[in-house]
């Protein structure tokens, strides 16, 4: 029983060594192939250094040390120097590897001074330095302005009042130095459009600009407009310009509409001035009569206190009355004797007086 049961155990102990032997070969003979590669291209990785990659997880999976060892060696063989602690601190870092050794071996074959430094500094800003690289030495064209945005054109405005409509291709080359912390496109595209509008508005009349558009581009060359941006303007090219509206006599319609419109508002305040006078005139009137009335009404008072007091006498009183009387006749009298009224010239006459 003792040696039928040791000898279980033996075998069961064989099977599981067979087996984890088989494991740990199969496991170092998965670095054999690509520690054979990067020792005949003397990329200085060793077996150890991968296998340390694999259990630190550098690198994409499920082979972590993969992407690290075959940077190193492309890196190597274009003769860019990069150790692999560095690489694995930019992947660490969150860095894209690949792109910056294909954009380091990029710019040494182009002639282009770009460091290890420049440019994983680059690529941890965001900015992909591979794309940088091949602008660099290959420029890129800019659509100004972006049509993608919903504008096509730079409108401006000359002298004359004519509206000029302006596009242009800005051809550009990536300028890493000022790559970390330039503008990027949208700066660019504003700046050559603003150029645009200004050279444009200072030109007398639409026919200068029309005669000789190559003036627009000069002017904005002038300017510098690549300052403080990760590019640098080799040229710009006016693609199309177009005749727009005529805003100078647009603004100055509209200016005489709103004139119209004021000297309208006014001459209704000065009608309803007019109205509210007359108004005021015709109150005062019937207030003024109505105190002729009240004082009328004093008069017989004032006769009778004058006879009570003596100081009128009856005789004097009828004498008084009879004149008012041969007076009263005398007004109907001329009154019948004169010609009827015009009553459109009493209506002018009193819209004269109303409107004095």
């Amino acid at each position: 029983m003792d040696n039928g049961y040791m000898t279980v155990i033996l075998i069961f102990a064989g099977v599981v060594g067979a087996v984890m032997g088989i494991g740990v070969l199969y496991f170092f003979m998965s670095f054999f192939s690509l520690w054979i590669q990067a020792l005949l291209t003397r990329a200085d990785v060793g077996f150890f250094d991968m296998v340390g990659m694999y259990f630190r997880r550098v690198g994409d999976r499920p082979h972590h040390y993969r992407m690290i060892t075959l940077a190193k060696i492309m890196s190597t063989q274009a003769g860019v120097e990069a150790s692999t602690r560095d690489l694995e601190s930019h992947y660490l870092a969150g860095g894209n590897v690949p792109n910056v050794v294909r954009a380091l071996i990029a710019s040494n074959r182009a002639g282009i001074p770009l460091s290890y430094k420049q440019a994983t500094a680059i690529d941890l800003a965001g900015r992909n330095v591979l794309e940088a690289v091949q602008t660099s030495v290959l420029p890129k064209v800019i659509d100004c302005p972006d049509g993608s945005k919903g504008r096509f054109s730079a409108d401006g405005v000359a002298r004359d009042g004519i509206q000029l409509r302006a596009r242009a291709r800005v051809t550009v080359r990536t300028n890493l130095q000022r790559l970390v912390g330039g503008a990027m496109e949208e700066t660019v595209i504003a700046r050559v459009g603003e150029g645009i509008v200004n050279t444009i508005g200072m030109a007398n009349n639409y026919k200068e600009v029309l005669e000789a558009p190559e003036k627009i581009s000069k002017r904005v060359l002038e300017r510098g407009l690549d300052s403080g941006t990760a590019f640098e303007i080799l040229s710009i090219d006016i693609a199309d310009v177009d005749v727009g509206e005529n805003v100078g006599a647009k603004l100055q319609v509209d200016q005489a509409e709103a004139d119209l419109r004021r000297a309208r508002a006014e001459a209704e305040q000065e009608r309803a001035r007019a109205v509210a006078r007359e108004q005021e005139m015709k109150a005062l009137t019937e207030e003024n009569r109505a105190k002729l009335l009240e004082a009328e009404a004093e008069i017989p008072k004032a006769i009778a206190e004058s006879i009570d007091k003596g100081h009128l006498s009856l005789w004097d009183y009828y004498r008084l009355r009879n004149v008012q009387a041969d007076t009263d006749m005398r007004s109907s009298f001329a009154l019948s004797a004169a010609p009827p009224a015009v009553s459109g010239s009493t209506d002018a006459k009193a819209a004269k007086q109303a409107s004095s």
